[in-house]
C-alpha cells in the first residue's frame, strides 16, 4: 500500500509506493493505453482517468 510521507517544510508531499502499487498503476495504463493507436489519443484518454492506489493507514 501507498503512503503518504509529510515533508518538513508543510509543502509537497512524498508518495512511497510498494512493489504491488507499482505494478498496479502499469497494469491500469497498459489497459487503458491498450485501446488507443498514437501518444495523442492516450494523452487525451488518460487525462480523463483517474488511478487510484489505496494509501497505508
Amino acid at each position: 500500500m501507498a503512503r503518504i510521507i509529510e515533508s518538513s517544510n508543510g509543502e509537497r508531499r512524498i508518495i512511497k509506493m510498494s512493489v504491488e502499487d507499482i505494478l498496479s498503476v502499469v497494469q491500469d495504463y497498459q489497459r487503458i493505453v491498450g485501446r488507443v493507436s498514437t501518444t495523442e489519443d492516450a494523452r487525451d484518454y488518460l487525462s480523463d482517468t483517474v488511478i487510484y492506489i489505496p494509501e497505508d493507514v
